[in-house]
């Protein structure tokens, strides 16, 4: 996530291929400060119906890089489209075609993938697109939050809008959160900050949320935070972690460091060299998830190893293999050119034996402050009551 200028519209988002979207309403959402039904927000390996992402296009979320990143968004989506149908957010008419013939060249069969034009600043849909939960009857809903470019840029009114694209080419509903101790403001929160485990718990830093950088709601406490993940998540017990890694300018998130890969398992990213950063980091947060259970048997912490530091023109990059996107049957992990790639690849195999498991290199990538995770949301299948 790096800023970039500000730009002039492209245009209305009313052109997809997917679907026509000229001729339809603006959906407006529905804003409220509880949800109307009781949600659950699903694990990540539980079924998808589709994997989103948006095609990269502006030369300052990668400076000096732009070039290869395309053709490493074509690799991510002919490794997934043979898994689950992916979604992909063109800019214009000039990013649609670039992305065609990409993907085209690595031979993704057409048949896998949709195109939309859906104007956008970034291209990090785990955070600007809203996040999926199913209701009580196993339907699907598009919660909207707030989006204000991690409290860090300003040019962001595209990204915005984003969960209405999504609303209007799934003809899911979308609920737009509003805060738990001020109704009359939405919740600000990204994708990338919530990992959960289908059946209640949740994976959350304090320095994301309750540190006074980046600030997301002002005012809100600890308290409020979980009241809200409880109201619209369905989480019964909310895991604090303390700081996220190095590098990651979104200042905390979850998905670079920790990550549920069954109902009872962590894999967390850990540092072992005393004199990284990280180290000190991870091993704080090791000792909060052994106070959460993992000390006593309730939580098992797989731990994969970081990269030796990723850096460019002088600036540590956010390098870690937990970045990884979990697809129907699928782990996309990121990958470093590293002897540990070897480690993280086999440590998450082992984790998650029903999934194959496929590196993608990311050393190009990480130079935008994000790779797998970041750049995907999943739109969960609906679930009949009681079960898949």
């Amino acid at each position: 996530m790096r800023d970039d200028i500000a730009r002039g519209e492209i245009g209305p988002t009313g052109r997809g291929l997917a679907s026509a979207f000229r001729a339809d309403p603006v959906p407006q959402g529905i804003r409220s400060p509880q949800p109307a039904a009781q949600y659950r927000m699903p694990a990540e390996w539980e079924r998808h119906d589709a994997t989103w992402l948006a095609w990269p296009h502006h030369e300052p979320d990668w400076p000096g890089k732009l070039g290869p990143i395309p053709w490493v968004y074509a690799e991510i989506v002919r490794a997934l489209h043979r898994y689950e149908r992916v979604e992909i957010l063109c800019h214009d008419e000039t990013v649609r075609e670039a992305a065609e013939q990409a993907l085209a060249a690595h031979g993704v069969h057409q048949d896998g993938y949709r195109l939309h034009l859906a104007p956008n600043d970034r291209v990090w849909v785990r955070d600007s697109g809203p996040s999926a939960v199913l209701d009580d009857d196993g339907r699907v809903v598009w919660l909207n939050w707030a989006f204000n470019a991690w409290a860090k840029y300003d040019n962001y009114a595209r990204d915005a809008e984003i969960g209405r694209v999504f609303e209007r080419v799934t003809r899911i509903p979308r609920v737009e959160p509003m805060r738990p101790d001020r109704p009359d403001q939405r919740l600000v929160l990204e994708g990338g900050g919530i990992e959960v485990n289908g059946q209640g718990l949740l994976l959350v830093t304090e320095e994301w949320l309750l540190s006074d950088v980046q600030v997301r709601n002002p005012g809100m406490t600890r308290e409020d935070y979980e009241r809200a993940f409880r109201d619209w998540l369905g989480i019964r017990q909310t895991i604090w972690l303390g700081e996220g890694c190095v590098g990651d300018d979104t200042h905390g998130h979850v998905d670079d460091i920790a990550r549920f890969v069954s109902p009872d398992t962590v894999v967390l990213a850990y540092e072992e060299d005393p004199a990284d950063e990280n180290h000190r980091r991870m091993a704080d947060n090791l000792r909060r998830l052994e106070l959460a259970g993992a000390a006593r048997g309730a939580l098992r912490v797989v731990k994969v190893p970081f990269p030796r530091a990723v850096e460019m023109n002088g600036e540590r990059l956010p390098a870690s293999y937990a970045n990884f996107y979990v697809g129907n049957g699928v782990v996309l992990v990121p990958t470093f050119n590293d002897r540990n790639d070897r480690l993280a690849l086999n440590a998450i195999a082992e984790a998650m034996p029903d999934h194959d498991v496929i590196g993608i290199h990311a050393v190009d990538l990480v130079w935008g402050l994000g790779t797998l995770h970041c750049l995907s949301q999943q739109q969960p299948a609906p679930q009949r009551r009681g079960g898949a």
